[in-house]
């Protein structure tokens, strides 16, 4: 891997509220090798992005085999699934903001829905342009 670095977490899923806050005191602390704060929270949007792609390499290598088995292993449905890689179908650069994009609140999977089902990539980057705008002046005001 030239040039990339990856970074790998261990997540344990605990039951109760104080284990998650003793993770989440343990991961605000940790640090990045250029220094950064690690503990920031990714936004949802931005996971389910690298996930869709991930998902993506994992079928086009046929490391797994169908979106139905992705699902299986994933303990989602079918249907959610589906609506998670449909991600793919965004113009590249909308999908590259979603993977940096700063977190903005309201900004989910649900509200772009619409703008994933338009097939010409222009009107879906004005579309994304419309949602980000409203959501980031909503939240100007507030």
């Amino acid at each position: 891997m030239s040039g990339s670095n990856e970074i790998t977490y261990a997540v344990d899923f605990c039951a109760d509220r104080q284990g998650r806050r003793k993770n989440k005191t343990f991961l605000s602390h940790r640090q990045t090798s250029n220094g950064e704060a690690a503990g920031r929270s990714i936004p949802r949007i931005a996971r389910l992005m690298a996930l869709a792609i991930r998902f993506e390499g994992l079928l086009r290598d046929k490391t797994i085999r169908d979106c139905a088995e992705l699902a299986r292993l994933g303990r989602v449905t079918r249907a959610r699934m589906t609506q998670i890689m449909k991600l793919l179908y965004l113009a590249p650069d909308i999908q590259e903001q979603l993977l940096f994009l700063p977190p903005m609140k309201g900004l989910n999977e649900r509200n772009l829905r619409h703008v994933v089902r338009r097939i010409d990539w222009d009107e879906q980057r004005r579309m994304f342009q419309k949602i980000t705008q409203s959501l980031d002046s909503a939240g100007k005001c507030a």
